[in-house]
């Protein structure tokens, strides 16, 4: 036999060593007198010894008994520290929380949100995986994935919340602007230079909607192709082309005089960014509160356009 076959009985025979009595343990724990009796005399056969030594009116303990009681009170004893562990981390944010989120939205105001709710938070460490690939969250551990997709979202077994949208605008540099007649119209960008995010086909298409909602499509041959958002915002400040970045990436761009925003009346459809995770079912505080403190953080994002 490699193992007790019931852990519970350990703790059973615990409480009836600490009781020194069936009747006072059965109280304790809420059983019956002669279960308790049975599950005791089923660890004994089990490991082939006598445990108890046991009269009409007391009971003590034998030599191994004494020695097999000291092992089960350290587990009793690292049982209880177990369930401490979870009831502190179901009361208040705290412990690990893995997560995975694309590079541009982290460089679009998620990367701001995290950093003040682990400043809030000071017991809790986020574990961030930066990558734009498309993660498991349950093969790869994760609390919760971010995603940015355009609606309907795609049926899933995973639980999904929303954090917020995302548009896409189009943006040039003041100094770019003034080599150039200011567009009126999309194709009349068709003299100024562009970026835009790589793609394995290599052809190059922005698709955006005007006031109306008509959707209005257009081909270039973009100077600059990369998929990562924040080299493409770079390369639009220092002038190489137009590109097509999150507003939420480029509004303090904006403000500030950095870049401007072309043809302001077209913009993508607006992405879900959302949250997907495997279950809502005893989701700690930890991950709750960093939900909310995204969604949050994406809500004071539009207060502020």
């Amino acid at each position: 036999m490699d193992q007790i076959s019931d852990l519970n009985d350990l703790r059973i025979f615990a409480a009836v060593v600490e009781h020194a009595s069936f009747t006072a343990a059965a109280r304790t724990l809420g059983v019956q007198t002669s279960k308790l009796s049975r599950r005791v005399r089923a660890l004994e056969e089990e490991l082939g010894v006598r445990l108890l030594n046991r009269t009409s009116r007391s009971l003590s303990l034998t030599e191994t008994g004494r020695q097999f009681h000291q092992h089960c009170l350290a587990l009793v004893a690292e049982s209880k520290a177990a369930k401490d562990i979870v009831d502190q981390t179901r009361s208040k944010p705290q412990g690990i929380v893995r997560i995975s989120c694309p590079v541009g939205l982290l460089s679009s105001g998620v990367s701001a949100s995290i950093a003040k709710y682990v400043q809030d938070n000071p017991d809790v460490q986020v574990l961030i995986d930066a990558t734009n690939r498309r993660v498991d969250v349950v093969e790869e551990g994760l609390d919760f994935a971010i995603r940015v997709r355009l609606p309907p979202l795609e049926n899933t077994d995973l639980a999904v919340r929303q954090l917020g949208l995302s548009v896409l605008i189009l943006v040039g540099c003041p100094a770019l602007a003034k080599r150039y007649p200011a567009p009126k119209s999309l194709d009349s960008l068709k003299d100024w230079p562009t970026l835009a995010m790589a793609n394995s086909s290599e052809r190059f298409v922005w698709n955006l909607m005007d006031e109306t909602g008509q959707t209005i499509s257009w081909a270039h041959r973009p100077r600059l192709a990369t998929d990562d958002l924040a080299s493409l915002r770079i390369a639009a400040m220092q002038g190489v082309g137009v590109a097509l970045l999150p507003r939420e990436l480029v509004d303090a761009d904006i403000k500030a005089g950095l870049l401007r925003h072309l043809l302001p009346n077209l913009a993508t459809r607006a992405g879900l960014v959302h949250a997907i995770f495997p279950t809502r079912r005893g989701m700690v505080p930890a991950v709750r509160h960093l939900l909310d403190a995204l969604t949050a953080g994406f809500a004071e994002l539009d207060r502020k356009r």
